[in-house]
């Protein structure tokens, strides 16, 4: 069965943009245009995943995250907001949020955020609450962040740890460099040569023979995809 995304937003333009966007990435849709409808379609407790803007008529985003989880309901909520304080994305994470992404975004990042959670829930609810990502033969404990490849522990940089975590929860999938930047180093001023590097260190922590990788490919003019 396709997964099932809830859009919740009163810009109207917004909602079209959102449900193109998840269309592409083979994801159905449903819209509300305010919290309390947000919150009458949450109860049926369908959706894989929901998109939430935060300043919106009548109940706000907050509110909603809020009620939702008072409820009991553990669907995961990607927060799509204009507002980019600090203490809005903690606050919004503190209250229940599983992510916080700020407009303008981009189309291709959000995407694959919300692959990776619908992703990262399904895996953790088939797992009896198991915090590991299984792909061939490497594993990723989440409660450790904790990376092993055949049974045994490959130490990892912070970065490093974050682009293979990145990659495991998106198996197949292309990034671009400008993908990877955004993903990993956000707004952090980085030389444009440092994702290469982080990469080929990768290569030779994970590869039999990192010359001829088999796991992190290039994809010539594109950026890299991770395949087991």
């Amino acid at each position: 069965m396709k997964d099932i995304a809830l859009v919740v937003d009163d810009d109207a333009s917004i909602r079209t943009m959102l449900y193109k966007i998840l269309q592409s990435n083979d994801i159905d849709v449903d819209l509300a245009s305010d919290g309390e409808e947000a919150l009458e379609k949450m109860n049926s407790d369908i959706y894989s995943v929901v998109l939430l803007d935060i300043n919106m008529h009548g109940i706000d985003g907050f509110e909603v995250i809020k009620k939702v989880r008072r409820k009991g309901i553990n669907t995961p909520i990607i927060v799509v907001s204009g507002r980019k304080a600090d203490y809005d994305t903690l606050y919004g994470l503190d209250i229940g949020a599983d992510d916080y992404i700020t407009k303008p975004f981009n189309p291709v990042t959000l995407g694959a955020k919300v692959k990776a959670l619908i992703r990262r829930s399904r895996s953790d609810s088939g797992n009896g609450g198991s915090e590991l990502i299984v792909a061939g033969p490497f594993r990723y404990d989440m409660r450790t962040l904790r990376f092993y490849k055949n049974g045994e522990e490959i130490p990892l940089s912070s970065k490093e740890n974050a682009m293979m975590k990145l990659f495991l929860d998106n198996v197949g999938n292309i990034f671009s460099k400008d993908m990877i930047y955004s993903m990993i180093w956000g707004d952090t001023l980085i030389d444009e040569n440092a994702i290469m590097v982080y990469v080929n260190r990768l290569r030779q922590k994970i590869e039999d023979d990192p010359s001829n990788p088999v796991y992190i490919q290039t994809v010539r003019g594109v950026g890299y995809k991770f395949v087991v």
